[in-house]
């Protein structure tokens, strides 16, 4: 049924950029808090970025000042604008939905593949 559906990411040599986009419903937009967060094998699953409903962020310290995560209410989307991107971005990069009403629950993405050559 309803689902995230992640595009843009992509082979980009360092230094370069990258957007990404996670499109869902209407529903799951509109009451959730919209993160992107990546996996690198052999590494947890960590939080990139994040904005809430009322539009607070949040970022890793290891993103700040080079990406920007933003919403599109009428489209129903969430982006990741990645600038200087580096090799240690390299990862899976999953949009995430979470809402802590009326219980804590995470909606996931598929995943798409950022590689950033040195």
């Amino acid at each position: 049924q309803v689902q995230l559906v992640e595009s843009g990411g992509g082979l980009v040599q360092a230094g370069g950029s990258l957007r990404l986009s996670c499109a869902t419903s209407r529903t799951i937009f509109r009451f959730n808090t919209m993160g992107w967060y990546r996996q690198a094998p052999g590494k947890q699953r960590d939080l990139v970025a994040s904005i809430t409903t009322g539009g607070t962020t949040n970022y890793a310290d290891s993103v700040k000042g080079r990406f920007t995560i933003t919403r599109d209410d009428a489209k129903n989307t969430v982006y990741l604008q990645m600038n200087s991107l580096q090799p240690e971005d390299t990862a899976v990069y999953y949009c995430n939905a979470r809402r802590s009403w009326p219980y804590e629950i995470n909606y996931w993405g598929q995943g798409t593949q950022v590689t950033v050559s040195s």
